[in-house]
C-alpha cells in the first residue's frame, strides 16, 4: 500500500495512491495513523482524489478509524471524495458522521476549529 504524506505543524495529509477504498486500504490507512499517533501525529486529513470507487463493508471500518481517533482527542477529516465513493458514503449513511470536507482549506479548517474547541474545553 503506498502513501503520501505532507507534516504540517498541527496535522498530517495522508493520501493513498490507490484507485478503491476496500479492505486493504482500511486495514493500511489504520495502521498508518496508529503509527503516527505513537509518534506524536494527532490530527489527520485523509485526501481520497486518487479512490474512484468504494467497497461498502470496508466504509464501516472508515468509521471506526474515525470513532477510534476521535476517543483518542484527535480529529479526521476526509476530502478530496469523488462523486461515486460520495454516493458511497451516502448509501452507508455514513456522510453525516464523518468530517468530510469539499477542499483542503475547509479541511484545515475543520482541523483548527477542533483543536481550538478542544483546548476551550481543556481549560475548563
Amino acid at each position: 500500500m503506498q502513501f503520501k504524506y505532507d507534516t504540517k505543524p498541527t496535522y498530517t495529509v495522508i493520501t493513498p495512491v490507490y484507485d478503491s477504498i476496500d479492505a486493504n486500504l482500511t486495514v493500511n490507512l489504520t495502521q498508518e495513523i496508529s503509527n503516527m499517533t505513537i509518534k506524536g501525529s494527532k490530527n489527520f486529513i485523509i485526501d481520497l482524489q486518487h479512490c474512484l470507487t468504494a467497497d461498502i463493508k470496508s466504509l464501516n471500518e472508515i468509521l471506526l478509524l474515525h470513532e477510534k481517533t476521535y476517543e483518542s482527542d484527535s480529529s479526521l477529516v476526509f476530502m478530496g471524495i469523488t462523486d461515486e465513493v460520495g454516493q458511497s458514503f451516502k448509501k452507508a449513511d455514513e456522510d453525516r458522521v464523518l468530517n468530510i470536507a469539499p477542499t483542503m482549506d475547509e479541511a484545515v479548517d475543520i482541523i483548527s476549529m477542533e483543536i481550538l474547541e478542544r483546548d476551550i474545553l481543556n481549560e475548563e
